[in-house]
Parts: structure tokens; sequence; C-alpha cells
């Protein structure tokens, strides 16, 4: 059996062979290749694109829409929660909140940011609460 010798390591290990990484914004060739081989033939491309939806072309009719209006992350929700005064009022809030759910008024996500933010609302008059207590007992003593 012949044994081969291995050439020394070029870099350390743990050490990169580029420590200052790939600038930011740099494309890769593919990339660079395709954009150059696209180069003056967008606006084709694109018409040839818009042609495909008209004349039924579902797939081409998605990415267009797709590209001109992206899926919202959010939207505005108008739902009708009671005060919250007290801890109990919380618990009303909540319960609004799920009944919506249920009738299909408002998605899970939804719910969950407004459940946040009425359990944030509880919270903070938990803490003014404890404040006013300990600050009464400090001042008996």
């Amino acid at each position: 059996m012949i044994e081969r010798k291995r050439s020394p390591a070029v870099f350390k290990p743990g050490q990169s062979g580029n420590p200052a990484g790939k600038p930011k914004g740099a494309r890769n060739h593919a990339t660079r290749a395709l954009l150059q081989l696209m180069e003056g033939e967008a606006e084709e491309i694109t018409r040839a694109m818009v042609d495909a939806a008209k004349g039924g072309d579902m797939a081409a009719a998605r990415f267009i829409l797709d590209k001109l209006v992206p899926a919202a992350k959010e939207r505005p929700v108008s739902l009708e929660l009671p005060n919250i005064d007290t801890a109990s009022d919380a618990a009303g809030a909540q319960n609004v909140i799920l009944q919506a759910v249920a009738k299909g008024e408002i998605l899970p996500g939804e719910a969950n940011v407004l459940s946040g933010i009425v359990e944030s609302r509880r919270k903070a008059m938990e803490t003014e609460d404890l404040e006013r207590r300990i600050a009464a007992l400090e001042n008996r003593k």
C-alpha cells in the first residue's frame, strides 16, 4: 500500500481564509450571469409575463400579483373590548377576544397579539397595586 503524505494545512484550524467575509450586497456568479443575460430584456420579459397572465396562465398571474401586492403581514382589527381597570376586566377582555376567534371575526394570530396586549395591561395594573401596597406598609412603620 502506498502512503500519501498530506500537504501542510493552508489555514490554521478555526481560522477563516477570508476573515472579512463576503462584502454586503455582493452577488454570486450565477446571479451576476443571469442579470447580464437579462440586461436590456427586462421590459420584454415583463411584457411576456403580463401577456401570459392575461391569456389565463395562473402561475404568471400569481407571480405578478405577489410582486405587486405582497401578502399583508398585519391588518387593522376592530374589536370592542371593555375598559380594563381591574384584573376581572382583563379576564372579560380575554373572553371577548376568545369569542371573536370562535366566531371567525379575527384570526388566532391576531387574538394572540391582542391577548398579549391585555396581559401586559393586567401586569402593569398588578405592578401598580403592589407598589401602592408596599408604600402603604412602609409608611406604617
